[in-house]
């Protein structure tokens, strides 16, 4: 039993590394948000106790059955419900180890990562307008004044199997969307038509976009590079056909790229109303008289 208790152990803590396990295929993707770290931490956690749970309880069960076994003399217990004391502490004491892991260990991780999850109006230093379409997305920087959209350009040849299929099969756009690393970008979505969701699994968000509805999160991604994701709601016939690819950029090229897709007159001053100039009357109108009509 010291050997599996220490088996146990070393599983814990060689799980417990998130960045340890996350380049293996069967595992998340290496996280690069806030959020994405303390899923993956959670995830970890989570299965580390449950593993070392059901080994254990398994070695004792198949040690019991060995030890207690009836060519050996034992006789079979035929009581209902605990009577004495050990018995009492039999049915207890599990039960209140599974109270410590369910509201402390699973628990207190789980309400820190969805609290964290749902911050999204402090400290934003950009916010980006998400918009999901039959079958595209839509991008606006209201700040910026820039908005574009973005769908798939992988080739029907490909999707028809009449050509070998690329490295970013399905996962390749016209425009993708452009952020800035280590800067808190905050998310607003909304629908045009059906119930879309926007999934990038590196950066450990997903939300759905909503008809009528604006949703938000948020991101905060610390390590520049392309991050693919796709539509994770399904949404009709080509659901399969809405990637999303984010080119995360230092703040430097991000300020760049705004600078170079940024309007010469912002939406905002376009659109705002230019108030009328009041009708110049001149000297000889002034000093014409009026003439007005007898009432009959």
């Amino acid at each position: 039993m010291r050997g599996l208790f220490r088996a146990g152990l070393g599983a814990m803590a060689a799980m417990s590394s998130a960045v340890a396990l996350a380049d293996y295929k069967y595992n998340f993707p290496t996280p690069v948000t806030p959020i994405a770290h303390e899923t993956l931490h959670v995830h970890n956690l989570f299965m580390a106790i449950a593993l070392t749970l059901f080994f254990g309880v398994l070695a004792l069960m198949l040690y019991s059955f060995w030890k207690h076994r009836k060519s050996t003399g034992h006789k079979a217990a035929d009581f209902v419900g605990p009577k004495s004391t050990k018995q009492w502490m039999w049915t207890l004491a599990p039960f209140a180890a599974l109270l410590v892991l369910d509201y402390g260990v699973f628990g207190i991780p789980a309400y820190h990562a969805v609290k964290m999850y749902e911050d999204s109006k402090t400290a934003a230093e950009l916010v980006v307008k998400v918009t999901g379409s039959q079958w595209m997305w839509q991008y606006e920087y209201p700040a910026e004044g820039i908005k574009f959209t973005s769908q798939m350009t992988t080739p029907r040849a490909q999707i028809n199997n009449k050509e070998p299929k690329g490295e970013n099969y399905l996962l390749e756009v016209d425009n993708p969307l452009v952020l800035p690393a280590g800067v808190k970008v905050r998310f607003i979505t909304t629908s045009n038509d059906v119930i879309h969701s926007w999934w990038v699994p590196a950066f450990g968000v997903k939300r759905d976009a909503v008809p009528g509805f604006l949703r938000e999160f948020w991101a905060n991604i610390d390590t520049p590079g392309t991050y693919r994701g796709q539509c994770s709601e399904l949404c009709g016939k080509e659901h399969g056909f809405m990637p999303i690819v984010v080119n995360v950029v230092p703040k430097e090229e991000f300020a760049a790229w705004v600078a170079k897709n940024k309007p010469a007159v912002s939406p905002a001053a376009s659109a705002a109303p230019v108030a009328a100039e009041p009708a110049k009357t001149s000297a000889v109108e002034l000093a014409t008289p009026v003439k007005v009509a007898a009432a009959k």
